[in-house]
């Protein structure tokens, strides 16, 4: 097993503690328990773990598409699921509201439909 593959699976562990810490948070959201000690730290830890998951995907990205070597033959399955799911957690948990807000185009739009 090379560098590279333990440092996959070190990710998907990342990636399976967030969705651990998420989903508990979920459950306690909905047994009304959002505001416990419990949740608080949940919370701490989902966030902490949604860091290091953006951050050791930002170092795989960089990895591979080093312009310097070709590295196109490490693309496997294995990472093109991790790829995905960056892709997917970063559209689901960008701060959205900022462009929406405050975006010209979007404050135009509001006015025009009379919001």
């Amino acid at each position: 097993m090379n560098k590279l593959n333990i440092y996959v699976i070190f990710i998907f562990l990342i990636k399976i503690g967030f969705i651990a810490m998420a989903s508990t948070h979920l459950y306690l959201n909905l047994k009304h328990k959002g505001d416990s000690d419990l949740d608080k730290k949940i919370l701490y830890w989902k966030d902490r773990f949604e860091l290091i998951f953006t951050l050791l995907m930002s170092i795989l990205l960089i990895y591979l598409f080093n312009p310097r070597y070709d590295r196109s033959i490490f693309i496997d399955r294995e990472i093109k699921i991790l790829l995905f799911a960056f892709g997917i957690i970063t559209l689901v948990t960008s701060k959205w509201d900022i462009l929406i807000k405050e975006s010209p185009l979007f404050l135009t739009i509001q006015k025009i439909i009379g919001r």
